[in-house]
């Protein structure tokens, strides 16, 4: 029997929502599992969204675990990089990320970070979470539902084993190439993060 979603405030939402919400025809980016409330929700705002399950996408290359956490080639990286991140340059205005990138190993994360960095526009903000958790364990793992400008629904998709830990100045670092990194404070063990391009 399907349970309940848990519902989320979050701030760092209502901050990505109000950077898209006075211009139409934006291009915006959803890695998470795909979901009817996300589409409708951007859609209504005027803005086309591109839905790209990353997770899913990740389990699908995965052969012998290699991307998750073990050393991964170059050209399997590549190969997932296209298929979920296969935009041109500078031609999306924003990214729903969640908290889809403490589930890869240090390889295909940096290539990811990369890769978004040279598809989103100057000036786009991307919306990323990360558990607060001080070591790598079991996480519980859910879809992002948007419920409202600064409501989420949180969905349980079960758990899963996170890669890595991430303080406040790691995230800095790993967003370094980006013009800032905005974190919110939330009652939960998530950290909110809005990071501009």
């Amino acid at each position: 029997m399907p349970q309940d979603p848990q519902v989320k405030r979050s701030l760092g939402l209502a901050h990505f929502v109000s950077s898209i919400a006075d211009n139409s025809g934006l291009s915006i980016l959803d890695l998470g599992e795909i979901s009817q409330p996300n589409v409708t929700f951007i859609t209504t705002l005027g803005h086309r969204l591109y839905s790209e399950d990353l997770l899913r996408t990740l389990d699908s290359h995965m052969l012998d675990g290699d991307l998750a956490g073990g050393p991964a080639q170059p050209d399997r990286i590549e190969g997932f990089l296209h298929e979920c991140l296969g935009f041109p340059a500078s031609s999306l205005d924003g990214a729903l990320v969640w908290d889809t990138l403490q589930y890869v190993s240090r390889p295909l994360l940096l290539a990811i970070v990369e890769r978004l960095h040279e598809v989103l526009k100057p000036g786009a903000c991307l919306l990323t979470l990360f558990h607060a958790s001080e070591r790598p364990q079991e996480l519980p793992l859910f879809s992002y539902r948007i419920a409202s400008p600064e409501t989420l629904h949180l969905v349980s998709r079960g758990t899963r084993q996170s890669i890595q830990f991430f303080n406040n100045r790691g995230i800095e670092k790993l967003f370094e190439r980006f013009s800032s990194v905005k974190f919110f404070l939330t009652r939960d063990n998530i950290r909110e993060v809005i990071v501009s391009r």
